[in-house]
């Protein structure tokens, strides 16, 4: 992976740092945090990685300021997790005095990892943050300090939720930009609850999403579902990949129709919509839950252009041989340039980009440590 060496340039005005970067791509993996910058079409990743031995399970980048700003759910072994947030694009980082988000004595447990970080669509200063054990967190002041949401956390299913195999966490948060109260939420394994009324009240949203390890494999809550993202031009059109399963939903999460016909395996652990492009998403199918590599053993990201009805590979510039590195739920990702970049890293180390819509790639990095969450974005 190329070396870039950022003295002289920090030396300079922030905003010149800014200026200079054109698209600002964060790599989160099990041992910290490491940071690409494209320039003028060309990628340069900073010297070593930020929170060096730190499991770094999210990351934001929140370009919604007259500055972006940077966060990340970093987790010491020795310290413990934390949330950071930067303000010069990495340069330096931040840790609250007190921690960010934090379990309040009477809930009787602990933080023990932030898997997501989640800036929200019609509220500027607004960022929710998903946890483990399960439970939603809402700061006002851009990711500094945070508050439980303690309707989602009392919800009366709450004692049957089991955790998964990757514990049991609150991994996705969606937001509708023309609506703040409206927040969609997955957990693993308690499945997608959604909230009209800004989190006061929440309702299981998992009609048509099968639970195939369940004795009764519909229920009304309980699926293992891995990711949920929104379509870009219909904020009610939800894609979803499943244990088992890929899913679309046309009415916010009430209803969902299975769209797996046509890919290699239906399970998987990531999907992401086009920034810009309606009826686009992308997935990442594994071979299957006993058997966690890519599907065929090959690497390929699958697009859909038209909401699920078909799906094509993506592979132009993907090794072409046997391949075994697995994608993360929060390691495919889109960037909202035009044409959109597309990026995924994996289990091995290496992290893909595609700057034309994922129709052709280059591989970026290799040899880093398991990654664990790939985030990107057009800054300059």
């Amino acid at each position: 992976m190329p070396g870039c060496r950022l003295a002289d340039i920090w030396d300079n005005d922030v905003t010149e740092v800014i200026g200079m970067t054109e698209v600002l791509l964060a790599v989160g993996t099990r041992k910290g945090l490491f940071i690409g910058r494209r320039r003028g079409g060309t990628w340069e990743f900073d010297e070593g990685p930020y929170f060096n031995a730190q499991a770094v399970y999210s990351v934001a980048i929140d370009t919604r300021g007259e500055r972006p700003r940077l966060l990340a759910g970093g987790d010491s072994a020795h310290w413990g997790p934390s949330v950071f947030h930067s303000d010069d694009l990495g340069r330096g980082w931040t840790e609250p005095a007190r921690p960010a988000v934090k379990f309040p004595k009477d809930t009787g447990t602990s933080l023990e990892r932030v898997w997501q970080l989640h800036p929200a669509a019609a509220e500027p200063d607004v960022v929710y943050a998903g946890t483990e054990p399960a439970a939603l967190y809402r700061s006002e002041d851009r990711g500094e300090t945070f508050e439980l949401v303690r309707p989602l956390w009392e919800h009366p299913t709450r004692s049957k939720w089991v955790p998964g195999g990757g514990g049991e966490g609150l991994h996705t948060v969606v937001t509708d930009k023309r609506d703040p109260r409206a927040v969609t939420v997955a957990v693993s394994t308690a499945g997608v609850f959604r909230t009209t009324d800004g989190g006061a009240s929440w309702s299981p949203s998992n009609s048509g999403v099968s639970a195939v390890f369940l004795p009764d494999p519909d229920p009304e809550f309980g699926q293992c579902v891995h990711k949920v993202t929104q379509d870009a031009a219909t904020p009610d059109r939800l894609y979803l990949q499943n244990h088992w399963g890929v899913y679309r939903s046309d009415d916010a999460g009430s209803h969902w129709t299975d769209i797996g016909e046509g890919l290699p395996s239906t399970f998987g652990f990531a999907v992401a919509a086009h920034p810009h492009r309606g009826d686009t998403a992308y997935v990442f199918p594994i071979n299957a839950d006993a058997d966690r590599v890519p599907a065929d053993h090959r690497c390929r990201v699958f697009r859909t252009a038209d909401a699920g009805k078909s799906w094509e590979p993506l592979s132009a510039g993907l090794p072409r041989e046997d391949h075994y590195g697995t994608v993360l739920r929060d390691a495919l990702c889109t960037d909202d340039a035009d044409p959109a970049g597309v990026y995924f890293g994996n289990r091995n180390g290496e992290v893909f980009a595609s700057a034309d819509d994922g129709d052709s790639w280059q591989q970026l990095a290799s040899h880093l440590p398991d990654v664990l969450c790939v985030r990107a974005a057009v800054v300059g």
